[in-house]
């Protein structure tokens, strides 16, 4: 798709977006059945959807139970609608999946038909279990591949072969080693493995809340999220880009993948954009950059905040309450940096004609009711499934207010079918990342990254503190190689399982105290930012499919706007009060105002205008003084303070220098 064969500023017709959808997002390369295959294929996203439902309100089956039905579902449905090779054939299913798919049936019904005598079993595996269970791990694999990609696929790959020769590593790295019986038995017979706690809440959790969001959807709130939008910040200053911020962010809460929120979302503020006269790249990396930010975004943030729970053992309100500031300072960030673009190059807002009026927004604010009933129900402590549930009702009593928001019965069957697609790439790779977490633990890997880790840093320098940060740094970069190409789930799963540790052993080896939750928030925003980080960045690759700008290019500018994601982990790690963690209110208040004001000033350095022109000397210093400002600490604030007091008078002082908007735009 090039600029050749469509016009630049107009928008994506479905069929692009899907197209674009396919390319860059794995978890859209699916077949498009007819016949037999597809009723087949409906028959069992339904029975999915169903089987989760009623265990959700009446309660799960036994782990072991609960756990295969769900990879069952999930295996044989990968195989009949994702084809082997991205330009396999879509129009019918080959006859060697129709033979996966019955393999899937046979090894995910054993554990429920022989679960009295596995249950008893202790120790090794007999030959046929040996065969269950590799032909399990296999399958996992295979489906990984097919549905979420090739990083996670390898990273499981890896991990085994690890676990099975580990007696020939070099160093550090080397362990006992595992039999074959013993692999498989962890991997497939035990709660270590496949059948981990990713997998319990992916068969729990996420997919009720996936299914939410499947029924929010057909609503229209996707719809709505554009026109409210739109009547909120499209008069502004550079308005496309801020709706695009406004919308993405709002659509976070929903998409668990930035690739999905860039496409839906870009498709029509990316044209909007470079109407208004947007550089390409710029454009691009606006949605990119905010379509990302939703996976970091409460109350859902991808569906990772209900692993963190798990992984982290924080109640679900105190992982929210944490995520809070960063989000804000995140997309205020882009905010900040797209309006003093928008200045610079002399850019206005949408014209009247574009905005849609008022009363009409207003009358679908009904739309957000089922957002804050899942927030309210949250605080007030409700369980997540049931709180899911809940919101899933919510949606569908709300969508009855009005004619076109109505869910029919038809579409009804449709959120329950779209839900479940929605849920197998998530299935799949929770089931694989269960294997990296199995081999971790049982070959004590992670403890020795981690202590690696640190002690490269060690060797390095004897300052505490810089030895502190270096192995902050190393683990950024871990998180962000780790996080290339998995979706939000299996990303935080595997940088929580690999990276993390790091950061934990600085706890014992250099005697400092960072909370648990503020290491997997690191590891966390670390590993999503990958999503813009080049050389792999998808979604600034995806946003370029819109906008026809350079790929390269639209992911150091994303990297860029989003440049509070790389600097905000760093200090919730050295000052947890930013998560909200052991402060008061004035506290918060307080670094939520310099927090803000240093992103004005780092946003100005960045871009090179504030109100006026800045030179280079100006625009490190406008840096500096906002990273002294973001920095939660007495001293740094009140330097910062008075720096930014006095960048801001000398901009009113020669703002009559910065010449007129087509001048500026001129020379940029």
């Amino acid at each position: 798709m090039t600029d050749k064969n469509k016009q630049p500023n107009v928008e994506l017709t479905p069929d692009e977006q899907e197209a674009l959808m396919q390319k860059y997002d794995q978890e859209s390369n699916t077949r498009n059945l007819t016949g037999t295959a597809a009723i087949i294929v409906f028959v069992l996203l339904l029975a999915f959807s169903v089987f989760q439902l009623m265990t959700g309100y009446f309660g799960a089956y036994t782990a072991y139970i609960q756990r295969t039905i769900h990879l069952g579902f999930a295996l044989v449905l990968i195989f009949l609608l994702f084809p082997a090779k991205k330009g396999g054939n879509k129009r019918k299913v080959p006859w060697f999946d129709y033979i996966l798919a019955g393999l899937s049936i046979v090894v995910c019904l054993y554990w429920p038909v022989f679960y009295e005598e596995l249950v008893q079993q202790i120790g090794s595996i007999d030959t046929v279990q040996m065969i269950i269970g590799g032909i399990a791990i296999l399958l996992t694999l295979e489906a990984t591949r097919r549905a979420v990609g090739l990083p996670i696929t390898i990273i499981a790959g890896l991990a085994l072969l690890y676990a099975l020769f580990g007696q020939f590593m070099p160093g550090m790295l080397a362990h006992r080693g595992l039999s074959l019986n013993q692999l498989i038995n962890t991997m497939f017979f035990t709660t270590e493995g496949i059948l981990g706690t990713p997998l319990k809440v992916s068969s729990t959790f996420i997919f009720l809340f996936l299914l939410f969001g499947a029924f929010l959807v057909k609503t229209g709130v996707g719809t709505y999220f554009n026109d409210l939008a739109i009547s909120l910040a499209g008069r502004r200053t550079g308005g496309p880009a801020k709706v695009a911020i406004f919308s993405s962010a709002l659509n976070g809460t929903i998409s668990g993948s930035s690739v999905a929120n860039t496409v839906t979302t870009g498709a029509y503020t990316i044209p909007l954009m470079k109407r208004l006269g947007y550089r390409k790249e710029f454009a691009g990396a606006v949605e990119a950059a905010a379509s990302t930010g939703g996976q970091i975004m409460p109350p859902i943030m991808g569906a990772a905040a209900f692993l963190m729970i798990e992984f982290a053992g924080v109640p679900y309100w105190e992982i929210a309450k944490a995520a809070l500031i960063p989000a804000i300072l995140y997309f205020a960030g882009i905010w900040i940096m797209t309006h003093l673009e928008a200045k610079k190059t002399g850019l206005t807002g949408l014209p009247e004609s574009e905005i849609p009026p008022k009363k009409e927004v207003l009358k679908k604010i009904h739309l957000l009711i089922p957002i804050f009933v899942i927030i309210v129900l949250l605080f007030m402590g409700y369980s997540i499934e049931r709180t899911a549930l809940l919101g899933i009702l919510s949606a569908i009593i709300v969508s009855l207010f009005m004619k076109e928001t109505r869910i029919t019965p038809r579409k009804f069957v449709d959120a329950l079918t779209s839900g479940a697609r929605t849920a197998l790439g998530v299935a799949a790779a929770t089931a694989s990342a269960g294997m990296i977490v199995g081999v971790v633990t049982k070959t004590g890997l992670g403890l020795k990254l981690g202590n690696g880790i640190v002690d490269i840093a060690g060797a390095l320098t004897s300052n505490i503190n810089v030895q502190l940060l270096l192995t902050l740094a190393f683990t950024m970069i871990a998180s962000i190689i780790l996080g290339m190409g998995s979706p939000t789930t299996a990303n935080y799963i595997i940088t929580s399982t690999i990276a993390l540790p790091a950061i934990l052993a600085l706890n014992s080896q250099l005697d400092v105290a960072i909370p648990v939750l503020a290491a997997h928030m690191f590891v966390f925003y670390f590993g999503i930012v990958a999503d813009i980080t080049p050389p792999v960045a998808l979604a600034a690759f995806a946003a370029s499919g819109i906008s026809g700008g350079e790929p390269i290019r639209t992911g150091f500018n994303a990297s860029k706007l989003a440049i509070a994601a790389f600097i905000i982990p760093y200090m919730f790690v050295l000052n947890p009060e930013m998560l909200m963690i052991d402060t008061t209110i004035g506290g918060v208040v307080w670094i939520l105002i310099t927090a803000l004001t240093g992103m004005i000033a780092i946003g100005a350095g960045l871009i090179g205008f504030w109100y006026k022109k800045l030179n280079g000397i100006e625009r490190v210093i406008s840096v500096v003084t906002g990273l002294l400002l973001m920095y939660p600490e007495g001293y740094s604030d009140i330097i910062g303070l008075v720096l930014f007091v006095l960048m801001l008078a000398y901009q009113f002082l020669f703002k009559g220098n910065r010449g007129s908007g087509e001048q500026l735009q001129a020379e940029a």
